[in-house]
């Protein structure tokens, strides 16, 4: 019998609180999401990338996270 090879994939969800972010977004919808993207490029997606990972899906704070499993 052929066994298949199966990948293992690992993944991670991260979920970011974000204190005021109600009133923030009630204050300055445009000027909160800009800084959410721009703390997200500047820490979280060099992080993502340093370990080979890829954002799957994200979903008001959340963001779901894929990474190659450790051989």
């Amino acid at each position: 019998m052929v066994e298949a090879r199966v990948e293992r994939r690992l993944a991670a969800i991260l979920a970011a609180d974000v204190a005021g972010y109600s009133r923030l977004m009630g204050v300055d919808e445009e000027g909160t999401l800009a800084a959410l993207k721009a703390c997200r490029r500047e820490f979280i997606d060099p992080k993502i990338a340093e370990h080979r990972g890829r954002i799957v899906k994200t979903k008001q704070q959340t963001c779901e996270t894929e990474k190659p499993g450790s051989r």
